[in-house]
């Protein structure tokens, strides 16, 4: 009997667990569709799968951050490391639109130019450059020895501009981070122009999300607003001022030329890059990096405010 009724009163306490649970299920649930839903809502306005985006930038940015810290070295080796996918990335893309660029050999040029850069300076970096891009037109003119390979003159003549401008774009503007890292205290400038461009994506990110509206270039980057750019000036001389005061040491008011240097190089490598995309007919230069894309399209704005950086630290360095 005292069973019955101890089996009795345990009832209302297993329903009420179950109704608790059955609570708690529902608003896991509904909290990770509204999660989901916000996730398509910012993918479709930016085409990126955000959670997985910031995870790949912040595994690259701390390479980066301990490379440039603790050995410059380090840093060459992540420098080379990314410029030689990038240079792929591209040549494969090239190749793709039916322009003939020799892959490994371009990877191989634009490899040997960041050691010149870094223990050979100035010169070395442009010599070796030169003789990176001879080396690519001359390994497609030698291949027009096969049959196979041969193809009319003007198709010639944009095989050899394709493989020439992927050294002069990716090796030779990239590496330039790397010419100045190796200079007396340039790691920090590396550092400094580095974390300005990544400001300078931030502000025109999240200010081009909630207030954008006036596209700035639709033919070219549809995604890109004036909303966007005036929120990346903005983050631009903020992040321009601290970095000149507190990390390499120059009067406030450099913040505000470091700014719009970089502001405009990165914008402009931004919009090269999303010309190029746009006349190879692609979304992304490769899918290497979930969220991001490829290698270059993270380094579009890098790669021209590296020669930027170099030339600023020149002039007030």
């Amino acid at each position: 009997m005292t069973d019955g009724l101890d089996q009795d009163s345990h009832k209302p306490a297993k329903s009420g667990w179950r109704s608790k649970r059955s609570e708690i299920e529902a608003q896991v649930k509904a909290t990770r569709e509204q999660l989901e839903h916000a996730t398509e809502v910012i993918e479709a306005r930016t085409g990126r799968n955000l959670p997985l985006a910031i995870i790949i930038g912040l595994a690259l940015g701390f390479a980066m951050l301990f490379s440039l810290i603790v050995v410059k070295e380090l840093f060459m080796l992540f420098a080379a490391f990314v410029i030689f996918f990038s240079v792929i990335e591209l040549a494969w893309a090239l190749r793709d639109s039916g322009r003939r660029v020799p892959r490994l050999p371009s990877a191989i040029a634009a490899l040997t130019t960041v050691p010149a850069a870094f223990y050979l300076g100035d010169f070395g970096h442009w010599w070796v450059s030169v003789a990176g891009v001879a080396l690519v037109v001359l390994w497609r003119l030698v291949e027009l020895a096969n049959p196979k390979l041969r193809a009319p003159a003007a198709e010639i003549w944009l095989d050899l501009a394709a493989s020439t401008f992927i050294q002069i774009y990716i090796a030779f503007l990239a590496s330039y981070s790397v010419l100045l890292t190796a200079k007396p205290g340039g790691q920090w400038w590396t550092l400094a122009y580095l974390i300005l461009v990544i400001s300078i994506d931030t502000g025109a990110y999240a200010t081009g999300l909630t207030l954008g509206k006036h596209p700035m270039a639709p033919k070219i980057s549809p995604k890109k607003t004036w909303e966007g750019f005036a929120g990346s000036v903005a983050a631009a001389f903020i992040a321009g001022i601290l970095l000149s005061v507190f990390m390499i040491k120059q009067p406030w008011w450099f913040g505000f030329i470091f700014g719009i240097v970089i502001v405009v190089s990165a914008t402009i490598g931004d919009l090269a890059e999303s010309m190029i995309k746009r006349d190879l007919g692609i979304k992304d230069i490769s899918s290497w990096l979930p969220g991001h894309g490829g290698f270059l399209d993270r380094m579009d704005s890098v790669v021209l405010s590296s020669a930027a950086g170099y030339l600023l630290f020149l002039l007030f360095g």
